[in-house]
């Protein structure tokens, strides 16, 4: 496995594993034992870079993590998330505090069982703390040692620039991929200006790109797609041209749409590490196996070309989450 640099001394391997599926967002929490051996079998693979969050449960998530990265903490960088507020284990709404930074980041040291977080988001915009205060407080907190690297997610150009004067941003998560292409327009060319990385979250667009959801496709209650736009049935049918023609480019290459769709996005830029997530081994086989992907620069631009003239319908948010996006 490759390796990749984020903002300017990150060194993470060039396709992460993003751990939130295995106990969040898709349905039950899935067998504990059974998710360790997962994350560890990635290890073995060569996945340095491992992406959790403590809403991610909340909490079990850093927990599964922790646990599974134990033995392997020097060869490993893992990144988490603060920015909600929390009573009795529910979320309240956003909080970027000062303090609720603070005590997240205590508590989410040790339910990683580690001695300093690698990389530290902020998970979503709060409006009501200027993001100087923010990456003030995480400045500080990198200066005692808790965090080694800070970063944002879904943040807009503006928060970028102004938390990137206070404390250097490492990298931005944010949604990108075949299916998501919006940061192209302004965000990308922000954080390449100022030497910022990318970490796509969702890069195979919420397991739309892998080929393997049906065109009449239902969502569990407890499965977060069932409240996107975008996955409602008249939508999912609708945008399916796009699987189709992913196929279809996947079939020449002689992989599958899932390794054509990530490694489009590692031809991108250099600075660019996708964190696709699964709870199956033969799906980290398949996502990894992207790295041995390879385009020419007329297959690149047919592909890219190709698939942006396919209008998309439905928004990538419920209404209630939408909210929380502020940019």
């Amino acid at each position: 496995m490759k390796t990749r640099t984020l903002g300017k001394n990150l060194k993470v391997s060039e396709i992460g594993l993003g751990c939130m599926g295995m106990s969040f967002g898709y349905g039950p929490a899935k067998d504990e034992k059974e998710m360790i051996q997962l994350i560890r079998k990635a290890v073995e693979m060569g996945v340095t870079f491992f992406d959790t969050a403590e809403v991610y449960g909340p909490y079990i998530n850093e927990e599964l993590v922790g646990k599974a990265l134990k033995p392997f903490r020097d060869q490993v960088q893992i990144a988490t998330k603060f920015g909600f507020g929390y009573q009795d284990g529910k979320v309240t709404g956003l909080d970027s505090s000062p303090d609720t930074i603070r005590n997240m980041v205590d508590a989410s040291l040790q339910r990683l069982q580690v001695d300093t977080i690698d990389l530290l988001y902020q998970h979503r915009v709060d409006p009501k703390v200027p993001i100087e205060e923010v990456a003030g407080t995480v400045k500080d907190l990198i200066a005692e040692g808790k965090v080694q690297h800070f970063g944002l997610s879904e943040a807009g150009v503006e928060v970028i620039k102004r938390a990137h004067l206070v404390q250097p941003v490492t990298a931005l998560q944010s949604e990108y991929s075949l299916f998501w292409r919006e940061p192209e327009e302004e965000i990308m060319p922000v954080l390449e200006a100022l030497g910022i990385g990318f970490v796509p979250f969702s890069p195979l667009g919420k397991g739309f790109l892998t080929g393997k959801i049906d065109r009449n496709a239902s969502f569990s209650d407890n499965d977060f797609r069932s409240t996107v736009p975008r996955f409602s049935k008249e939508n999912l049918r609708d945008n399916f041209a796009l699987v189709d023609l992913v196929t279809a480019f996947a079939k020449e290459k002689e992989a599958t749409p899932a390794q054509v769709a990530l490694a489009w996005i590692l031809y991108q830029k250099t600075w660019i590490v996708p964190i696709p997530g699964t709870t199956k081994s033969s799906r980290l086989e398949e996502n990894l196996g992207a790295t041995g992907i390879t385009f020419t620069d007329g297959e690149l631009q047919q592909i890219t070309e190709a698939t942006s003239k396919i209008d998309l319908v439905g928004e990538r948010y419920s209404e209630a989450n939408q909210k929380m996006i502020n940019r």
